[in-house]
């Protein structure tokens, strides 16, 4: 009995050893393990080290590029779009070679070609997962290259309008006529269609004016026609089209149009200038600008309230001047 009794006691202790070196054994592992990242990391400080020096120079080359690509592109005769394009591909130009030189700086086995392999290797699952931002970048590309918009025109697209203040690779950003700025993606503006209002040095403007039925309509379109012509805000090179465009209900309407200069501030200035001196005129050649009319019609003749009244009061008359009935006396 005592002898199984040690037996078990020293096959308990056995294991306790085992399970406690196991432990050990496991500690000493990570220990190992964290040291030996350690000692590399220690090891490849020079080389972070030199990869962020890289990353700093290259922020100071490319804003020095960057500048000196915009001082002779100044002395260019390009469009100002062309000219951001230019000045945005030497920023991004020489940003993408310092990546690649800091990368082969901190990674030594790490090759230009490695790098450009890599990337080749991995574009397509890098194209579905920044599909939206590389879908911006060409369309900003393309944008700065062809549209015949720049900084300063305006433009409407998907119900915004407004002033363009700047185009980069991403996005579009748009100062709206209220004041409040809009960042459209440069994939939108390249995929629906887009109004420039400054891109000629004229806009066209359209009125309706109405004269009365009984107006002489030849006198009503030279008094309309004389008064645009005076305006000071209507383009003088080109001609002021008047037309009578149909018979309203309650009018002759004329189909006002002139020229004038393209942003919406100058539209709604000329406008309100002619609509002031076209009511000025007819007013005064005494033609009518009339209120709606409405005529109504009814199948039987209506009795109206003083008719009404006045034969009420004929029949009370007849009645007080009958002579009395002698059956009655």
């Amino acid at each position: 009995m005592q002898n199984a009794e040690q037996e078990f006691a020293s096959t308990d202790s056995t294991d306790s050893v085992s399970a406690r070196a196991s432990e050990d054994g496991s500690i000493s592992v990570i220990m190992d393990s964290v040291y030996g990242l350690w000692e590399d990391f220690l090891a490849h400080v020079p080389q972070i080290c030199a990869g962020i020096v890289i990353l700093v120079l290259t922020w100071v080359i490319a804003r020095i590029a960057t500048k000196v690509a915009s001082s002779l592109l100044k002395r260019t005769k390009l469009r100002t779009s062309l000219k951001d394009l230019f000045r945005q591909l030497v920023h991004l130009g020489f940003w993408v070679l310092g990546l690649v030189v800091a990368a082969v700086v901190v990674f030594p086995n790490m090759t230009p070609a490695r790098v450009f392999a890599a990337l080749g290797l991995g574009s397509i699952a890098i194209g579905f997962a920044f599909k939206d931002i590389f879908e911006n970048f060409f369309a900003g590309v393309l944008i700065l290259w062809r549209f015949p918009f720049d900084p300063g025109d305006y433009i409407e697209c998907e119900g915004i309008c407004g002033r363009v203040e700047d185009i980069t690779i991403r996005m579009t950003k748009i100062r709206r006529v209220d004041g409040v700025l809009a960042v459209m993606p440069n994939a939108i503006l390249f995929k629906q269609p887009v109004d420039v209002f400054t891109n000629w040095q004229r806009r066209r403007v359209t009125i309706i004016c109405g004269v009365a039925y009984g107006e002489d309509v030849d006198a009503a379109r030279e008094v309309i026609a004389d008064a645009v012509r005076g305006c000071e805000t209507v383009d003088g090179s080109q001609d002021v089209e008047i037309f009578a465009q149909e018979f309203a209900s309650s009018s002759i309407n004329f189909e006002v149009t002139w020229w004038t200069q393209p942003t919406p501030l100058e539209v709604r200035t000329s406008r309100d200038e002619v609509v002031s001196a076209v009511k000025r005129a007819l007013d005064e050649a005494e033609i009518e600008i009339p209120f709606p009319y409405r005529t109504l019609t009814f199948k039987e003749p209506l009795v109206t309230s003083s008719a009404g009244r006045e034969s009420n009061d004929g029949h009370d008359a007849a009645a007080h001047n009958k002579p009395a009935d002698p059956s009655d006396q």
